[in-house]
């Protein structure tokens, strides 16, 4: 496993990190293997773990802090998010502050998750939607401001909406923010233009999340493919939403080589690029930990398939279905 730095705040980090959503609000988890699966990362050197409250209301969290006491000798570094109050995925430009992060909301999950992972502290603090006009109104700042001073987390971050990386460039430059956590991969590689760019002139940390495109980039996807009922996936994987999913993938198998596997090459692709700090996919068997952490092992990718995959770049909108 290699570490980077993780922005100002200065932590050196797991380039590979965990990603636990998958294993609290997906209806084929397990507890007891994503505990295995949580543990054995740990083994192999991972140490940045990202959850949230609304990963089974809190049941990501409370394995997160077992993972934590199970392991008194090894420095975990923990992220979590606060929910918004309208439990609405994305946010959208309507949305007020008041909608969203309200001061006496923000303090009452952070002291939620704090119970639920049974943890003195976090490290870092995100909000789990973002709107980059709500820096006009600064309540939302001064609430987790006087929470991280109280001590109760280090850093504050917040989670950029699904193909929307430009709204979060504004809360960079702001200097209020310390980490930044955006969709990157490789169809979605608009954080590049400004969102990487400013992340980097400010010293702000990048989270790269939904690496394989939720699941797509694994290359197992098919017009067939169905899930448990009351699983995220049927919401997302939509018929408009699949049948234009399997075409790109299908178009990009042919541009990986045969000595890597599109997993992989997914991964490698994301830690190719400078400014982020570390990648989080989700992880719910030991045998995808260990796949995904030898992707750290074996480097960036050479630079003629880098830029052969940069034109798969596919650049979507928001719709109904993109939470």
């Amino acid at each position: 496993m290699k570490y980077r730095r993780f922005g100002r705040i200065g932590w050196q980090v797991s380039e590979v990190g965990y990603g636990m959503w998958g294993m609290a609000g997906w209806k084929d988890s397990d507890d007891a293997e994503s505990a295995r699966a949580l543990q054995r990362a740990v083994d192999l050197g991972c140490n940045f773990f990202d959850t949230a409250w609304a990963y089974g209301d809190g049941q990501s969290e409370r394995m997160l802090g077992d993972l934590v006491r199970a392991n008194p000798s090894r420095r975990i570094y923990t992220a979590t998010k606060v929910p918004p109050k309208n439990l609405r995925w994305p946010s959208r430009r309507e949305f007020a502050l008041d909608d969203c992060f309200p001061p006496e909301h923000i303090e009452k999950y952070v002291e939620s998750s704090l119970k639920n992972a049974g943890l003195e502290r976090f490290d870092l603090m995100q909000l789990h939607v973002w709107e980059d006009r709500w820096l006009d109104d600064d309540r939302w700042y001064r609430t987790l401001d006087r929470l991280r001073r109280r001590g109760w987390f280090q850093a504050i971050g917040i989670s950029v909406n699904r193909w929307e990386s430009w709204n979060g460039v504004k809360a960079v430059r702001s200097g209020w923010v310390d980490a930044v956590q955006v969709i990157y991969n490789i169809f979605d590689q608009s954080a590049e233009d400004e969102l990487f760019p400013a992340c980097r002139e400010h010293d702000v940390a990048v989270i790269a999340r939904v690496p394989f495109d939720e699941g797509s980039l694994i290359g197992n996807l098919t017009l067939e493919s169905r899930w448990p009922e009351g699983d995220w996936r049927n919401t997302y994987f939509v018929p408009e939403n699949l049948k234009a999913t399997v075409e790109h993938v299908e178009r990009l198998k042919a541009a990986i080589p045969p000595t890597m596997t599109l997993p992989e090459t997914a991964l490698r692709f994301i830690l190719s690029h400078p400014a982020v700090s570390t990648v989080i996919p989700g992880m719910r068997k030991p045998r995808h930990v260990e796949m995904n952490i030898a992707a750290s092992d074996a480097g960036p990718l050479p630079r003629a398939l880098l830029e052969e995959l940069r034109r798969h770049r596919w650049d979507r909108t928001p719709t109904e279905w993109s939470q």
